[in-house]
């Protein structure tokens, strides 16, 4: 049997169980092809064979959401796999078992049985890793969940309450999140940003004027080849991943420009760099030289001005405002929407004042 493994999210364990994630998206696709001498068995047992790190019940929840597919085609888990047969299947990342919850304060916008919106502020960090080994957002879900009410009887729904990621923030942008209360939730929230079918919307200060309306950037996104802490475009698509973002000018200020952005796919730090590729780094954004002057005067008024404006926002301007999802139980279309923090609007403020008396 041959097997592939593209990977949604590319991650690694470590010494210690420290882990690396890339991507915003917390998922891994696999496709497997049965060899022609393959005789007919059952797709999940089939699955268990080849992925004996994955539990039954994992693969079970992926059928009941669509998320296992033969031939193109949604099965279920008693669908006998044949020679020939070429099958995929998408599975959440998993919540990391090890971690102890911690009493940290976390702001929840929306929650029910199956599922939570949480408001993200800067300086916080989402998933454990190198350097980031308790504090995160994660420690903060397992102590909510493990504290909130139990699953209701009859609800249909196996296993305990814990909380899965689906998709992340960088640790400066602020903004909503969805998580997953259990691995049902996470199965069918996961296929839908597989699937693209939800709709997420940023508010980005850019520095510039951005001449367009609205336009797409397209272009593969990587780690950079000299500085493996960065990503950047590779145009020719010789490196990294396909990418896609959409932008809409909401407000022009000058010498900055507020910018609506729609993700099509979910890289790493993937606006920050398409922006960047696209001649407007976000405003305040460290790690990719907006933290300088890139438009405007040279005079020492301005620059002081810029050095204010800097000071309020110390990192990255970006704020991720809508998240427009299915209801992983009803079905029903959801739309979630976010106010830019307080530091944000006040820098919208400084900029729009520079711009009329200037």
């Amino acid at each position: 049997m041959a097997r592939e493994k593209s990977l949604e999210t590319d991650y690694r364990r470590t010494r210690g169980e420290t882990i690396e994630i890339e991507g915003e998206e917390l998922f891994d696709h696999y496709t497997l092809m049965a060899t022609s001498g393959q005789k007919a068995m059952r797709v999940d047992k089939f699955l268990c064979n080849l992925l004996p790190g994955i539990t039954r019940s994992r693969i079970q929840n992926a059928s009941k959401t669509g998320s296992i597919a033969v031939n193109g085609i949604p099965v279920k888990v008693s669908y006998k796999v044949k020679g020939g047969d070429v099958v995929k299947l998408l599975l959440p990342y998993p919540p990391p078992p090890e971690l102890d919850a911690e009493d940290i304060p976390i702001d929840v916008r929306y929650e029910d049985d199956d599922m939570m919106l949480v408001y993200k502020d800067a300086d916080m960090v989402v998933h454990p890793g190198v350097g980031n080994h308790t504090g995160t957002l994660v420690h903060a879900l397992l102590w909510h969940v493990q504290h909130s009410s139990p699953l209701p009887e009859g609800s249909g729904i196996e296993g305990e309450l814990r909380p899965g990621l689906v998709h992340r923030l960088d640790k400066n942008t602020t903004g909503i999140m969805v998580v997953a209360k259990h691995e049902q939730a996470l199965a069918h929230l996961s296929q839908q940003f597989f699937d693209r079918t939800t709709d997420r919307r940023y508010w980005a200060i850019v520095w510039g004027d951005v001449k367009e309306d609205e336009g797409t950037i397209t272009g593969h996104t990587g780690r950079s080849l000299k500085d493996r802490k960065v990503f950047r475009v590779f145009p020719d698509g010789d490196h990294g991943k396909h990418a896609v973002t959409h932008f809409r000018v909401l407000e022009r200020f000058g010498i900055a420009t507020l910018v609506e952005l729609k993700l099509e796919t979910g890289r790493t730090h993937q606006i920050r760099v398409h922006m960047k590729y696209h001649g407007h780094t976000l405003f305040g954004d460290t790690e990719y030289g907006g933290d300088k002057v890139l438009a405007g005067l040279k005079t020492r008024k301005y620059q002081q001005f810029i050095k204010n404006c800097l000071e309020l926002m110390p990192a990255q301007a970006l704020h991720a405002k809508t998240l427009s999802l299915d209801h992983p139980r009803t079905g029903k279309r959801m739309v979630f929407d976010s106010e830019p923090p307080p530091n944000f609007v006040a820098l919208m403020e400084k900029l729009r004042k520079w711009g009329e008396y200037n």
